[in-house]
């Protein structure tokens, strides 16, 4: 056998292998989906030419025409791949900033995760009835994160900023208590008694995306 023929045979050996253990794991399919996912992301990271802003003289009208552009594209590809039509049973509170994925954030792209994006992680009245339909559609977790390096919070402990940014800051001098609010909606607090929801908090590495659990005590209502 000639170094050659040595080496297709090993290749084709570990292609065969990874095939079946794709064929025959689901946690592998899971792994690798995740892994390509992860990839894209890597991949289309330093296409800065096809970002939004390619200098200060783009105008609106050529943005929107590139985002119908890659939206075109997106969905045409999506036509092939159609996702999961199933009701999600994770819901998740993070706060708008854009370095928090939440796809990345649960290795997982197929929309299983109703996701609430607010300034700060700040629940307001709106954002609790969202969820608590939510749980009324199945939903079996909340989570409410929080993310280090956070301008919100940063701007709610500086006394400048506060002045500048006076309704954001007030906004995050009532986060805790609006989760107090939310936690004593009937329809929350009655699910969490019978077992059947769990309000779990966590606060983000927003550096590798790592989900610090976070012990909570609420009040007792």
């Amino acid at each position: 056998m000639t170094k050659k023929t040595a080496w297709g045979l090993g290749i084709g050996l570990v292609l065969v292998g990874l095939l079946s253990a794709f064929l025959l794991s689901p946690r592998f399919e899971f792994i690798v989906g995740g892994g390509l996912v992860n990839l894209g992301y890597r991949l289309q990271d330093r296409l800065s030419h096809f970002d939004f802003e390619h200098d200060e003289s783009i105008t609106p009208d050529q943005i929107w025409a590139e985002l119908e552009r890659q939206n075109e594209l997106a969905a045409g590809v999506r036509a092939f791949f159609p996702r999961t039509e199933r009701h999600p049973v994770v819901a998740i509170l993070a706060c708008m900033d854009a370095r928090i994925d939440t796809s990345e954030l649960v290795g997982d792209t197929r929309r299983y995760y109703y996701i609430v994006r607010t300034a700060g992680s700040v629940l307001s009245p709106a954002e609790q009835e969202m969820l608590e339909l939510a749980v009324l559609n199945g939903v079996k977790i909340i989570l409410l994160t929080t993310h280090t390096d956070c301008a919100a919070e940063d701007a709610a402990a500086d006394p400048e900023l506060r002045e500048d940014f006076p309704a954001l800051t007030a906004l995050m001098d009532e986060r805790a208590r609006r989760v107090e609010e939310f936690m004593a909606r009937p329809t929350i607090r009655e699910a969490i008694a019978a077992g059947e929801l769990q309000v779990r908090h966590a606060r983000i590495d927003t550096r590798t995306d790592r989900l610090v659990v976070e012990e909570v005590h609420h009040d007792a209502h």
